[in-house]
């Protein structure tokens, strides 16, 4: 068996891992990079074979960095099948389709104010190329076995971390291969604990938050701070949020709040699409979150939410102190930028950051302390403050990474620390080989390894 780290090492995107067995070959997510333009331009770069010889995809969950270069796949001709749960199913659709839109529009803009580089801008897939990718998708139900091959069967099991979330176990040679996908946290708002593995040779886990532990305060408490204080100075609160997962986790919290008089009777807003999308979601998905039907109707109405891009710009020049929930989680598009354009350069305004913010991003540019933003090929000062709710994130910390590993009956052979920048993934590897002894490899791009 070789496995093939293509993607999702070194950094927090881009995940793809090549699993190559008797013949077949399987590759666990398909996602796009995301960040610095290093890591964004290996998105234009071909597969190192060529997709029409991939057998099967596995996805993990929906998210950008897992599923987000299916498009690409499909469009250099792979024609195998996608498995995943009903809930990644819907969700990847939302995602690529998102993506794509954002993508085309980009483009438009860039070659409309002519600051591409290119002499034409080109979206990296389209709508059209998107949609192909859908009558590949092939659902499974979590902890029931998937036949691949004759010798080679998948298992998914539920991960957290957002709807859908799985953890693949793959068999195969007489062996048991497991890929964490991202770990969801013990103490979710909304997601279920994630399942711990019981065996495995040879493990795959994600290091995100590798070397950091979430702050023990709670997020109400940081919201209700932020938000009474930005208020009662005037401004508005921009909220940067995933459209998956955390914006309505951020939802339930803000209801919550709201239910206990100690946020104001002011408009509250999402300003995602998708994030609306995904509302309905949460309703046809009960078995894989914590909220009841009767708490997400009455969160629901407490919210306007914006579907028209006209709503947004309404929005944006409406001078009253409101709280705004707008994709994308990491400033890298969507109509949050059109936010930040108006607002951003306000000493009244506070955004509030609440999830990992890859390396090279606006978001983390942001975390950073950058005194000036690039939005549309303009550069804009940025005078709002700044803050962050680390306690939001869907991410396991180290402590949830070193504890889904504590119910493993036997030592694995290997374990492989992959979808995490180099310092994190190299002290959760120190930590785990402390706690466990076992033995951790951080492997770099491109790395093969016969097992």
């Amino acid at each position: 068996m070789k496995i093939t780290c293509i993607g999702g090492v070194g950094t927090v995107t881009g995940s793809k891992t090549l699993v190559e067995s008797n013949g077949i070959r399987i590759l666990i997510d398909c996602g796009q990079f995301q960040g610095l333009k290093s890591l964004r331009e290996l998105n234009w770069e071909p597969l190192p074979i060529l997709p029409s010889t991939i057998d099967f995809v596995l996805l993990t969950h929906g998210h950008l960095d897992h599923c987000g270069w299916l498009p690409r796949l499909v469009n250099q001709g792979f024609e195998g099948k996608i498995y995943c749960t009903s809930p990644t199913k819907d969700v990847a659709k939302l995602i690529l389709l998102d993506s794509a839109k954002i993508q085309e529009e980009d483009a438009r803009i860039a070659n409309e104010g002519k600051f591409s580089k290119h002499e034409i801008a080109e979206p990296l897939y389209t709508v059209a190329q998107a949609e192909k990718v859908f009558p590949h998708f092939r659902v499974i139900n979590p902890n029931e076995s998937v036949v691949l091959d004759a010798e080679i069967e998948a298992v998914f099991t539920n991960a957290g971390h957002i709807l859908g979330a799985c953890t693949i176990e793959l068999r195969l040679e007489n062996r048991i291969v497991v890929f964490s996908g991202d770990i969801g946290r013990d103490n979710d708002v909304l997601m279920f604990p994630p399942t711990k593995p019981k065996k495995a040779d040879y493990i795959f886990l994600e290091s995100t938050y590798g070397n950091r532990l979430h702050p023990a305060i709670d997020p109400k408490v940081e919201l209700e701070m932020y938000i009474n204080n930005t208020v009662r100075s005037g401004g508005t609160v921009i909220i940067p949020s995933f459209a998956v997962e955390r914006s309505q986790s951020i939802m339930y919290l803000l209801w919550r709040l709201k239910e206990e008089n100690k946020i104001p009777n002011i408009p509250y807003i999402i300003d995602t699409p998708m994030g609306i999308s995904m509302l309905e979601l949460f309703t046809n998905n009960r078995k894989w979150h914590r909220l009841h039907q009767d708490e997400f109707t009455a969160m629901c109405k407490m919210f306007t939410l914006n579907s028209d891009y006209q709503e947004t710009i309404d929005t944006i020049y409406n001078k009253q102190p409101k709280i705004v929930i707008a994709a994308s989680g990491m400033v890298t598009g969507g109509r949050v930028l059109s936010y930040l354009e108006r607002y951003i350069g306000l000493p009244e305004t506070t955004i509030i950051i609440i999830g990992y913010q890859g390396e090279g991003t606006r978001g983390r540019k942001l975390l950073e302390g950058a005194t000036d933003i690039k939005i549309h090929g303009r550069y804009y000062q940025v005078k709002a403050k700044v803050v962050e709710i680390e306690s939001l994130s869907a991410h396991g910390d180290q402590k949830d990474l070193i504890n889904w590993l504590s119910d493993l009956e036997e030592a694995p052979k290997k374990v492989f620390l992959v979808h995490g920048e180099n310092e994190p993934a190299d002290e959760l590897r120190i930590k785990i080989q402390e706690k466990y002894g076992f033995e951790c490899i951080v492997p770099l791009m491109g790395q093969e390894f016969e097992l």
